[in-house]
């Protein structure tokens, strides 16, 4: 009886986390549209639009994988921590303004108010490859890395392990890749060459915090050195 009380308030607690997640996609999605559009001065542009409808069908599928096959891990990243590295927490924070909300502010007011540059279509089209790639990869490592935090900590409230299952098997800073990816999809989509400016600037800044996490992990998680000595690259498959 008691488990099963149990089993009934620790849904309900995933359920409102879920709700929670999507409502803060939502509201980053709105962020972003909203700055776009505010620097365009304009809303007339379909491959912004196009963009936008894209992440939230993006937002939406990720937080329906992540129910179906790691739903401890929506509640974890929704709660606070306790052990964040602070280095990381202030490299998160300038990587997504350079990643995210810098490049839509430049992008509006390239592709909508000033015509700085044109990409044509068929970036869009390379674009979308690189989201697709980008987003899969993304997923499919938080569907199989249950630790798979905002910031880099040592989760020994969790029991932290190495990951070396999905992505893990090839690169080890998988999501990261993804990130990097998408600083040049999203550019290419909306049609703005002056986006991938601060897009770059994200990808220095990524590498970085790949760099200082992969030698926090060898130095503080047990088991993470021999991981190395098995998977060879940090972000990028057979380059680094």
């Amino acid at each position: 009886m008691h488990e099963k009380i149990n089993l009934t308030k620790n849904n309900k607690e995933l359920r409102r986390s879920m709700i929670k997640a999507v409502l803060l996609m939502l509201m980053l999605v709105i962020i972003m549209a909203i700055i776009f559009f505010t620097a365009a001065g304009r809303f007339d542009i379909p491959r912004a639009w196009l963009f936008f409808g894209a992440m939230l069908v993006y937002f939406l599928v990720s937080i329906i994988v992540l129910y179906k096959f790691n739903p401890e891990l929506i509640d974890a990243r929704l709660k606070r921590r306790v052990g964040d590295k602070l280095w990381d927490k202030i490299l998160m924070r300038v990587t997504n303004l350079f990643g995210v909300y810098i490049p839509v502010a430049i992008a509006g007011l390239d592709v909508g108010r000033f015509k700085w540059s044109y990409l044509s279509i068929y970036f869009t089209l390379v674009g979308f490859v690189l989201w697709i790639v980008s987003n899969f990869f993304s997923t499919w490592a938080m569907a199989v890395n249950k630790f798979f935090e905002p910031t880099v900590r040592i989760q020994k409230d969790r029991e932290h392990q190495v990951i070396m299952t999905g992505p893990y098997r090839f690169v080890r800073h998988p999501g990261y890749l993804g990130g990097a990816m998408f600083y040049i999809a999203a550019p290419f989509i909306i049609g703005s060459a002056y986006a991938l400016i601060p897009g770059a600037v994200a990808i220095v800044l990524i590498t970085i915090r790949t760099a200082l996490e992969d030698k926090t992990l060898q130095n503080e998680l047990n088991g993470y050195t021999e991981y190395t000595k098995q998977v060879k690259y940090k972000l990028i498959p057979g380059i680094w």
